[in-house]
């Protein structure tokens, strides 16, 4: 039986998992919310990361005995954030002697569908905050087919979320569905991405295809261009 802890940072959430043969023993998060209007600042994100690390919910009376290794994310992600997962992660490694497994966001998040879908051998639109990606397994490593040469699709809704003054609790994507749910619809056929290549596309030339009446230009600028 393995049992691995993991630890997430690398934006505005901390998470410490503990996994043993598949099945979750823990799972305890915490997010960092940024006033209406603003984002996160890694300072800040850094800062309440180290307040809000903890192991207790696992339920592991003797860790360096039942824990088998570390894992924490190494990167993408914001740098300060990050460091704190790995300071923790590194602190853990030295006190129990157990060893230190470095992750790929990404990849994580990937591995983690395939673990739950049992998809075998996927091609993968990787949707984040930082990242919109078409990305499959290729020749002993995960590569990148594709991606957008501007904006991510999430921080382009946490940027339109801050413009129009949403709040970021519990989460700006999901607020945002919530405000439109109260709105008048009006439907309108986007203009198809423009590629700028076989495989790389620009959601931001998109945006500003838009019909001059749909949104003003000041407010799109403030989206793309922050």
């Amino acid at each position: 039986m393995v049992c691995v802890l993991g630890i997430e940072s690398s934006a505005n959430k901390i998470g410490i998992g503990i996994i043993r043969d598949g099945k979750v023993l823990s799972n305890p998060r915490a997010t960092f919310h940024a006033p209406p209007g603003e984002g996160f600042r890694p300072s800040e994100t850094a800062q309440h990361h180290r307040q809000n690390v903890s192991l207790d919910e696992a339920n592991i009376k003797h860790p360096e005995k039942e824990i088998d290794a570390i894992a924490y994310t190494k990167g993408p992600g914001m740098g300060a954030p990050l460091q704190v997962g790995a300071v923790v992660a590194r602190s853990l490694s030295l006190a129990w002697s157990l060893p230190l497994i470095p992750v790929n966001h990404c990849i994580g998040h990937i591995e983690m569908g395939r673990l739950v879908t049992g998809a075998d051998n996927p091609v993968v639109l990787y949707v984040s905050g930082g990242n919109t990606q078409v990305i499959s397994y290729s020749h002993h490593r995960y590569r990148i087919f594709g991606e957008t040469i501007d904006i991510a699709v999430g921080n382009c809704l946490d940027r339109f979320a801050r413009v129009v003054k949403l709040p970021n609790d519990p989460s700006p994507g999901f607020n945002i569905e919530q405000a439109a749910k109260t709105g008048l619809f009006s439907f309108r056929v986007l203009p198809a991405p423009i590629f700028a290549s076989p495989t790389h596309f620009s959601l931001r030339t998109t945006l500003l295809l838009l019909p001059p009446d749909t949104v003003e230009v000041s407010t799109l600028d403030s989206i793309l261009l922050m």
